[in-house]
């Protein structure tokens, strides 16, 4: 028995910010140093980052002459860092829910499994924290059974999804009736750092808000729950990532899926200044060192050809990629070292050029648009994370 998935589903905020507005942010409304305006326009172009959608913007209706926002506002004093780390919290509290709901609401209806048939749920963050938290919001809201079991899969990272999936695995493993919802949800932009490091300044070029969820069942069971109602109404076509949107259309239900074959980590030697996820009064800081690429092409296919030999498959038997795009120098890296073909990456440059890096859920967005593509498998899912921390699922 594995997890078979059957249904993804997408939200990110409403409000959006283009490549332009958000360098307009970062040299205008933060202050910038006119002598450093030229540094940071090169780091957000090659951030490939054309439009994300943030929790902290008002309306585009009342903005004047830039972006204006809900939380942050330009520094007010030297060395102001900004909203302190509570703040940004009860942002998160406020916001990150609505999000992850809907996304949940457009996996289900993609799965056409019944919320009263979910057993297990599994949730995954790493920008906000609060109890009773997003788990519980989410089984009153979507009337899930009150025996409902949760696993809360925090502050890993990017990698957090694989994390979850394989949590979620497990419980399709142990309990050939399980029904399980995932869900990610991450408000990255809440954590934008005020101040002109360059490491820093990269984190804001590239990170961005949005929520992303995916139904399975164990494959020892039935993907139908059996109820006259369980295709129930979907958003769009197997999901929908317009925050937006209300517009219901037909349910698609799904007769097969996608079942995890396996699942792998590897901790590069020597790496755990590479990455760094830290909580500070301003804040979550993150650290990313210019060094990861290069460890990334260093050590990718040491890993992933010997994992892939224990499937009974090669690197040129995967047919379809959904690596996380943690910048472009990541993503290039690994698409270096393993000699993948140029185009084998292109839904991972698509979700980075119009979504941005939204951490742990930026994996479920690839999924989606994959899924919607009825991309062929096997299917290799990759994420990097604080450790250095290399992760990966097979799918079949």
């Amino acid at each position: 028995m594995a997890l078979t998935l059957t249904g993804f589903g997408s939200a990110v905020p409403e409000q959006y910010a283009t490549a332009q507005e958000a360098l307009f942010v970062a040299q205008h409304v933060m202050r910038a140093p006119r002598s450093q305006h030229r540094k940071i326009a090169a780091l957000y172009r090659g951030s490939r980052v054309a439009k994300r959608h943030c929790c902290f913007l008002k309306p585009r209706d009342q903005w004047r002459e830039g972006p204006e926002f809900d939380l942050l506002s330009a520094p007010k004093f030297d060395g102001d860092r900004g909203p302190t780390t509570a703040e940004r919290a009860k942002v998160f509290e406020d916001q990150a829910f609505p999000l992850a709901l809907l996304a949940s609401r457009r996996a289900l209806a993609a799965s056409g499994i019944d919320p009263r048939d979910i057993t297990h749920l599994v949730t995954v963050t790493c920008t906000g924290f609060y109890a009773p938290g997003i788990d519980i919001k989410l089984m009153s809201a979507l009337d899930l059974p009150a025996t409902t079991q949760r696993a809360q899969i925090g502050f890993m990272g990017c990698q957090g999804t694989i994390n979850g999936l394989r949590t979620a695995n497990g419980f399709a493993h142990a309990d050939p009736n399980a029904r399980i919802l995932l869900c990610s949800v991450e408000l990255c932009t809440l954590h934008y750092h005020y101040g002109h490091e360059l490491k820093n300044s990269m984190a804001n070029a590239l990170f961005a808000d949005g929520a992303a969820a995916a139904v399975g069942h164990s494959s020892g069971g039935n993907d139908r729950s059996g109820r006259s109602g369980a295709s129930g109404r979907n958003d769009g076509n197997d999901g929908g990532s317009d925050g937006g949107s209300t517009d219901d259309g037909d349910a698609i239900v799904s007769s097969s899926g996608w079942t995890i074959a396996s699942t792998s980590s590897y901790l590069v030697p020597d790496s755990q200044d590479a990455m760094s996820w830290h909580i500070r009064d301003h804040g979550f800081i993150m650290g990313l060192s210019p060094v990861v690429p290069r460890l990334v092409k260093a050590n990718l296919a040491e890993w992933i050809t010997p994992w892939l030999a224990q499937n009974d498959l090669r690197i040129d038997d995967i047919e379809s990629w959904a690596v996380h795009p943690g910048g472009p120098s990541i993503l290039s890296a690994a698409g270096q070292a393993l000699v993948l073909p140029e185009d084998a990456l292109d839904v991972s440059w698509d979700v980075l050029k119009n979504f941005g890096n939204m951490s742990s859920a930026t994996i479920l967005f690839i999924l989606e648009r994959l899924r919607q593509a009825k991309a062929p498998m096997p299917c290799v899912v990759m994420a990097f994370g604080p450790g250095l921390m290399c992760e990966a699922v097979l799918l079949r």
